[in-house]
């Protein structure tokens, strides 16, 4: 299928590595310009360096979502070398693993701006070109914590959350716009992320890795962790024009993990 993105502009954000890469890999595969936005320049060139080796644009970009000021200079950048964004894929890190109760306020307000009003200010910065070209794309990738709240993961999986609001009302808002806004979240993808949620509750729990990651697929009815391509490719469908009528959606995938409709 071709998706019709070729040319277009993407950002990741966190594509550094996991998710993020994997998504910015998808992206360049259907030919899209792909902007790796990440803290950690180096993972995010490295990343850039493993598209580009496949045929695909990529460039690099150090990026700490919490600079509000310098969020419009970076674009402008952008604009000069790749043209103005048409796909935003916002994808933050996750918080440490916590309970919901006894967290430091100033804990819910360092990960509130690093996971939510991040998000928010830069797909405001986005948006106004999107609308005046009549077409755009805001995808959010979450975690299944927004469906079916995580264990210890107290802070992720109400920030999260407040994401799927968020998204949910800026859909109906941009759609007579041509852009679409939806929410990407994953189950059990593996990833450095998830083996470090296997690693902590392994520890927490007094079991080994191997005991708690077969405890994790068993839960799984595909029976495996997901691929993140697999992850990524889900996100580069919803960037095409055969997604353009699917907008204010959560989309799993999770490989029927989520037991819930």
């Amino acid at each position: 299928m071709d998706l019709r993105i070729q040319d277009k502009t993407a950002l990741v954000t966190g594509a550094g590595g996991g998710l993020g890469q994997a998504i910015a890999a998808s992206l360049a595969r259907e030919g899209a310009r792909v902007v790796l936005a990440d803290l950690d320049l180096a993972a995010a060139q490295r990343a850039a360096e493993a598209i580009a080796g496949q045929g695909g644009r990529a460039w690099a970009l150090a990026w700490d979502l919490v600079d509000h000021d310098g969020a419009p200079q970076r674009l402008r950048s952008i604009a000069g070398r790749f043209g103005e964004v048409d796909i935003l894929v916002n994808n933050t890190g996750g918080p440490p693993p916590t309970t919901a109760a006894g967290v430091p306020a100033t804990e819910w307000e360092k990960h509130f701006h690093g996971m939510v009003s991040s998000v928010i200010h830069l797909t405001d910065l986005v948006l106004p070109g999107m609308r005046q070209r009549q077409w755009g794309r805001v995808i959010t990738s979450t975690s299944s914590g927004v469906v079916a709240p995580i264990p210890n993961l107290g802070i992720s999986n109400a920030l999260r959350l407040a994401l799927v609001g968020w998204s949910k009302t800026l859909s109906r808002e941009v759609a007579p716009h041509g852009i679409t806004a939806n929410v990407v979240l994953p189950g059990r993808i593996a990833t450095a992320r998830i083996r470090q949620l296997d690693e902590a509750r392994a520890q927490r729990e007094g079991r080994s890795l191997d005991e708690v990651v077969r405890g994790s697929t068993d839960s799984i009815p595909a029976g495996r962790y997901g691929r993140p391509q697999e992850y990524g490719d889900t996100v580069a469908f919803l960037a095409g024009d055969a997604a353009s009528y699917i907008t204010g959606s959560v989309i799993r995938v999770d490989g029927g993990y989520i037991s819930s409709i």
